[in-house]
């Protein structure tokens, strides 16, 4: 088997390096392969698994512009407390107002589940590999999840090879139980061939990196683990302590983070940047935590803002209002991400904040709380190439700022929150777990979808009422939108199936349901 996997790795290497080459007389120089297989064939079956194995990649945390502005930007953006819409003609038909329009919220349901199930079948119908298919297996959860986690239960194990969705549907506990069951066997494929790497051309992620890969599906195992804690106590303790005893781990440092390269420009930088003069801004919510902790990842984050009025600093633009004219929506911060900026998907510091709520939850997390809450501040100041992180940490009586709008429109006078940076032993646990998922919330930025899911899933961070509510009364502007509605696709083309999904949801078809983890 081994050997087999050598032939099939470089061959992998070999076909998208002369892909990447062009058609030459050269080609006639190389070797034949011994096995038979002629090198147009080797060529045009290596260039087809490097090309689906990015493409698949590109499903995770969208490459696409279009795709990205939706759910990172529009939806994750808003929901997570990160972004802002800054484009007044989305007024009455955006997610901030809970009154998105069907061809917007239908985009992580239409979009993903079939360029995810396409992409992984084409990974398959490419190689036998098992290593490189318990990659894709990884990559295809990673994707899975942030489409469960915002409708609830969703087709999956009975897509078609095409990836049609027309479908029965799973309750969301069935969907988690296969991701986790497909974690669990990937990182046992991947564990036992720690140290075969493969071609960098089929992984824009980690380069080919087997023991990268690992800790990267033991994180996102630990990343479900949690999110199911309450629903699932039980399961969600055995995946968690599965994850970081695995004899590779989980992610402890920022060499492991989840980045993708990209072969155009960052999706974010479009669309805050060149979409209109830039279709979103910073949130007020994270520059209002963000300026009562005087944090010095500001800088690095975000540039500053241009009032006219001269008011400026690190000041954002509130989610869920009337959305002023572009002289003055454009005005407010924006996010420091250039043409060449990664996307991240996860990183080391949301991996220590996990642990850290693990372990708060009395699970064998390998350390305490208390150790891994300060770690995950110090990765993330690391990650932003930052310093200051010990006085930071040891700040006993900052609090988030009170919200005063530079433009005088949207100020809110209430205090969100009085958490504090400095972590105390001896505060009860729920004050912990509001630091924990404060300090995650800040160090996972632009990471909108599970920003969404933490405050779905524990109430924080604690973020500022909507001041324009367009859902007729269903949304609570206080809990905010719970899950996305079902496309009306659904209800047209697979009505059967839709049916018995609204069923296993428990509730309405609506924004104000709550999804299977979150109740």
């Amino acid at each position: 088997m081994k050997q087999l996997r050598n032939i099939i790795l470089s061959t992998v290497s070999a076909g998208l390096v002369m892909s990447l080459a062009g058609c030459t007389n050269s080609y006639e120089d190389y070797n034949q392969d011994p096995y038979g297989v002629s090198k147009k064939e080797t060529e045009r079956d290596a260039y087809s698994l490097g090309a689906a194995m990015v493409n698949l990649q590109s499903w995770v945390v969208p490459t696409d512009v279009n795709t990205n502005q939706f759910t990172e930007c529009l939806c994750g953006g808003s929901y997570g407390g990160y972004l802002s819409d800054s484009n007044a003609g989305f007024a009455g038909k955006n997610f901030a107002q809970y009154s998105p329009e069907n061809g917007w919220s239908r985009v992580l349901f239409r979009d993903f589940l079939p360029k995810l199930s396409i992409y992984f079948n084409e990974v398959k119908s490419a190689t036998e590999e098992p290593v490189i298919l318990a990659v894709a297996q990884i990559i295809k959860v990673a994707g899975i999840h942030r489409v469960t986690d915002a409708y609830g239960p969703i087709p999956y194990s009975k897509v078609g090879q095409n990836g049609e969705i027309t479908a029965p549907y799973d309750s969301q506990q069935e969907v988690y139980k296969l991701m986790f069951k497909q974690l669990d066997e990937a990182i046992a494929t991947l564990t036992a061939n720690r140290t075969f790497n493969f071609s960098p051309k089929a992984d824009n992620v980690y380069g080919g990196n087997v023991e990268k890969w690992i800790k990267f599906g033991n994180s996102l195992r630990l990343r479900l683990a949690i999110r199911i804690s309450k629903a699932d106590p039980a399961l969600a303790k055995q995946e968690a302590e599965a994850s970081v005893s695995n004899e590779v781990g989980v992610m402890t440092s920022n060499d492991d983070n989840a980045f993708m390269t990209l072969s155009n420009t960052n999706p974010f930088r479009v669309v805050m940047y060149e979409y209109n003069g830039g279709d979103s801004r910073v949130g007020a919510d994270i520059t209002t935590y963000m300026n009562g902790y005087k944090d010095p990842r500001r800088e690095a984050m975000f540039a500053v803002s241009t009032f006219s009025n001269g008011t400026n600093g690190y000041y954002g633009l509130r989610s869920g209002i009337q959305i002023p004219g572009a002289e003055i929506a454009h005005a407010y911060s924006n996010y420091n991400v250039k043409t060449d900026t990664k996307l991240l998907w996860m990183n080391a510091a949301e991996v220590a904040f996990l642990r850290a709520e693990g372990a708060l939850k009395n699970w064998n997390m390998g350390g305490t709380a208390g150790n891994f809450y300060k770690k995950g501040v110090e990765l993330s100041f690391e990650q932003w190439d930052v310093k200051g992180a010990a006085a930071y940490l040891a700040d006993k009586t900052s609090t988030p700022a009170v919200y005063t709008d530079p433009a005088g429109l949207n100020s809110y006078s209430g205090s969100v929150s009085t958490i504090t940076i400095a972590w105390d032993d001896n505060n009860t646990v729920e004050q912990q777990l509001e630091r924990i998922i404060t300090q995650k919330w800040l160090a996972m930025f632009p990471l909108g979808l599970e920003a969404w899911s933490d405050y779905r899933r524990t109430g924080y961070p604690k973020l500022m009422p909507v001041k324009v509510n367009n859902s007729g009364g269903v949304v609570s502007s206080e809990r905010g939108a719970r899950r996305l509605s079902y496309p009306q696709e659904e209800r047209s083309n697979n009505f059967e199936n839709y049916n018995a999904a609204v069923g296993m949801l428990g509730g309405a078809d609506n924004m104000a349901t709550d999804v299977w983890w979150a109740k």
